[in-house]
């Protein structure tokens, strides 16, 4: 059950870094009216796979900045 929580935490940690990463370029946040900055959650998981298969690479680094 704590791996579970552990798991939450760092999706929200990288799904916080991914939203601040594109409100960082001017396009995207001109973009944004109030209701937008209301509905911002770092905890949307759409693209999380649960069940398949998980390809690590320890020597690659996700792309955030």
């Amino acid at each position: 059950m704590l791996s579970l929580h552990l798991l939450q935490v760092c999706m929200v940690y990288v799904n916080t870094l991914l939203v601040q990463k594109v409100l960082s370029e001017k396009e995207w946040f001109d973009r944004m009216q109030p209701e937008d900055f209301r509905g911002l959650n770092p905890l949307f998981y759409g693209h999380v796979n649960p069940y398949g298969m998980l390809n690590l690479d320890m020597n690659e680094r996700l792309i955030i900045e």
